[in-house]
């Protein structure tokens, strides 16, 4: 049907009218009539208005012109409190996650992998499990002068032992075995680092290996005495143990009788109390009024490792990176390890240390037959052969320890 010329019946519209709605252009070109004439096709056309001019292509005008819209999109629901707490929560872990990493790769570049222990000569065969050398050294590095006199650490260049344990980790469970400075044994044949003179195998204290070869003469010393292969080694010296004790917030520790000791500077009291980072270093010092000398010194380290790792392993320290950051550099500054201990290495050690000293482990001394040998280099703790020799066997073939001094 023509929409202008074609009438439907009953149609009382005339040529005439209709010619008089046909509007001539200068062209000669009719036009279309205006839009008010009809403002809606009919059926079966398309119509003539652009998309959105009744309000069905936009929303907001549709509105505006009263036409819901609830056909063509609903109104996103906002979320609900508990997805938002998801959302949340997610947010956290992954920033959690990213300062974990952070901190593990800066803590990696940190560490002073100094020793090499595969160059070393003589070693003795590998057995069953895994052993540590742990090693406290009396290196004033990182002190100032002041902090020398302060904690009575003396003036005295380089670094000796001032602690020594041995821990072995295996299926047949943990123990930590301490190790007196002062132990008559037999040191291997060395080349001395600085002059470049070769020694022959002599017996001296244990804590001499160290002062006349470093770290490398004291793994050979220890495995030529015990016929345990050292796997890891790692050492702190002066500095790192106060920084480590301090940045936890002191250890809590509880005494059955006063400590006094002028040459360390102990001073404490009978009963519990909190350590800070000078008193702590005083106290495993400590051994002039020890009724067993280097062995009860041995065991006040036992005990305030204990302590220590406890109180390093709640979630307050372990959590809390204003304790837990400050920890890791003041450990990591004097640490030194052997070139194949990285973090996972560490992390191994300080949770067997944590397991043994929280009461899944054995915390004991090597067996001793006279803890004041007589030798040329004074007073010595001598080891019960017998005894010493069964205990070393157990911890190689990593068996049920039977043997070995308890604490």
């Amino acid at each position: 049907m023509d929409d202008w010329t074609d009438r439907p019946a009953g149609d009382d519209r005339s040529e005439g009218g209709a010619e008089q709605a046909r509007v001539i252009t200068g062209r000669g070109m009719p036009t279309a009539p205006p839009p008010s004439i009809r403002t809606a096709p009919l059926p079966g056309m398309l119509s003539p208005a652009p998309p959105g001019r009744t309000g069905e292509g936009h929303p907001s005008r549709a509105r505006r012109a009263g036409i819901s819209d609830r056909g063509s999109r609903s109104p996103k629901p906002r979320p609900s409190r508990r997805r938002r707490v998801v959302r949340l929560v997610i947010l956290l872990v992954c920033a959690l996650v990213a300062g974990c990493v952070g901190t593990y790769v800066w803590a990696d570049t940190k560490l002073d992998q100094e020793v090499n222990l595969g160059t070393l000569a003589d070693r003795a065969p590998r057995g069953k499990g895994t052993n540590y050398l742990v090693v406290g050294s009396d290196s004033r590095e990182g002190l100032s002068q002041q902090d020398r006199k302060d904690l009575r650490t003396g003036s005295a260049e380089g670094r000796r032992t001032d602690s020594m344990i041995l821990l072995h980790t295996g299926v047949a469970g943990t123990t930590m075995m301490s190790l007196p400075r002062d132990s008559w044994v037999t040191i291997p044949p060395y080349v001395d680092p600085d002059t470049g003179r070769s020694y022959r195998a002599t017996p001296n204290k244990l804590n001499a290996a160290f002062s006349l070869g470093g770290p490398e003469l004291l793994v050979r010393t220890v495995e030529r005495n015990t016929g345990l292969h050292v796997d890891h080694y790692a050492e702190i010296g002066f500095a790192g143990f106060v920084g480590v004790v301090d940045a936890v917030g002191g250890v809590d520790l509880c005494l059955d009788r006063p400590v006094r000791d002028k040459a360390s500077g102990a001073n404490l009291s009978k009963g519990c109390q909190t350590l800070d980072g000078a008193e702590a270093l005083a106290f495993v010092r400590q051994r002039k009024q020890e009724a067993q000398g280097d062995l009860g010194r041995t065991q006040n380290q036992q005990k305030f490792l204990a302590a220590l790792a406890a109180k390093a392993a709640t979630p307050g320290t372990l959590l809390n990176p204003a304790k837990s950051v400050p920890t890791a550099t003041a450990g990591l500054d004097t640490l030194v390890v052997d070139e194949d201990t990285g973090l996972p290495q560490l992390m191994s050690l300080f949770q067997a240390m944590r397991k043994v000293t929280s009461g899944g482990g054995r915390q004991l001394n090597v067996p001793v037959a006279d803890p004041n040998f007589i030798t040329p280099q004074g007073s010595a703790v001598r080891w019960d052969a017998a005894r010493a020799r069964q205990l070393f066997g157990e911890l190689r073939e990593d068996l049920p320890v039977t043997a070995g001094q308890r604490q």
